[in-house]
């Protein structure tokens, strides 16, 4: 396949294409973060790197060579935990450069594949908005049926359809669940509940990254754990979720980040997708 990824982040699309088996002819990928791209160079080298999705029209590829294209565009205003400016706000606008992307290579390759996620805190009126664009209405799934992480996200593909008697729906069934619980998945410590928060970006102020067990970082951390921080108890102090459990959460390999910091790991980690959930879809193309 030939395959372009939009908002790339840490790579997961091209890492579940390869645990499942679609080999990969080229992979385009439009990201701006430095060590976003540092870390998706690490792992795959031949992965062509065009830049600012703003730009696409500058982009030097045969579009209509293009068999998937791949989107998790901004949801900072989509979700609960943002403003709510809603599909139209600055970042989740770029929702519609996806759209107009989507629509030029389907002029020429009417038989793309595409998928888009978006976070299941979306309201109902951007879920719609975002359904016509794209003409199909999507499948939610909360990644704590393959992981240790509540993480409820809608996901529009036409990898998979039905039409039911007034639209077109994505068909992908919900994976099988795992019984995965946060206990399981941490390093060391106790937690006290049976799934984790969702990870999220910014995970917590970054002097706690410098020394977690200050009394500056601990007043911070218990306070912040109504907010969504995700803590793990220590005999003689509580911290927050390290590298590997991070990994984990996210359902890569525990040293996966090795090349980056935990702020930088956790910052990708945080924004991106679960990988055994796009397994799991891609799962249905057929090779």
């Amino acid at each position: 396949m030939r395959v372009l990824s939009l908002f790339n982040g840490m790579n997961t699309g091209r890492q579940a294409l390869e645990n499942v088996d679609i080999k990969v002819d080229k992979y385009y990928s439009s990201e701006i973060k430095p060590y976003a791209i540092e870390l998706t160079q690490h792992h795959f080298p031949d992965t062509i790197q065009v830049g600012d999705v703003t730009k696409w029209r500058e982009w030097d590829i045969d579009w209509k060579s293009i068999d998937l294209v791949l989107s998790g565009s901004p949801c900072q205003d989509l979700s609960a935990a943002g403003k709510r400016a809603g599909i139209n706000g600055k970042k989740s606008s770029l929702f519609f450069t996806f759209v107009e992307i989507l629509e030029h290579i389907k002029s020429l390759n009417p038989n793309v594949l595409f998928l888009q996620e978006n976070v299941g805190s979306a309201s109902k009126l951007d879920v719609g908005i975002m359904s016509r664009a794209l003409g199909v209405y999507p499948v939610r799934i909360n990644s704590s049926l393959v992981t240790a992480q509540l993480r409820d996200r809608y996901y529009w593909s036409n990898i998979k359809t039905i039409q039911t008697m007034f639209d077109i729906t994505t068909d992908i069934p919900q994976p099988k669940d795992k019984g995965i619980l946060f206990k399981d998945i941490i390093t060391s410590g106790e937690v006290n509940r049976e799934k984790s928060k969702c990870l999220l970006a910014g995970l917590y102020n970054s002097f706690c990254y410098k020394d977690e067990k200050s009394k500056e970082a601990q007043h911070y951390l218990i306070n912040r754990e109504k907010f969504g921080t995700l803590l793990i108890y220590e005999k003689d102090y509580i911290r927050t979720v390290n590298k590997i459990e991070m990994c984990r959460l996210q359902g890569f390999d525990d040293n996966y980040c090795d090349i980056l910091t935990t702020a930088k790991a956790g910052s990708l980690l945080g924004d991106g997708w679960t990988l055994p959930i796009i397994e799991h879809i891609f799962s249905f193309i057929d090779k």
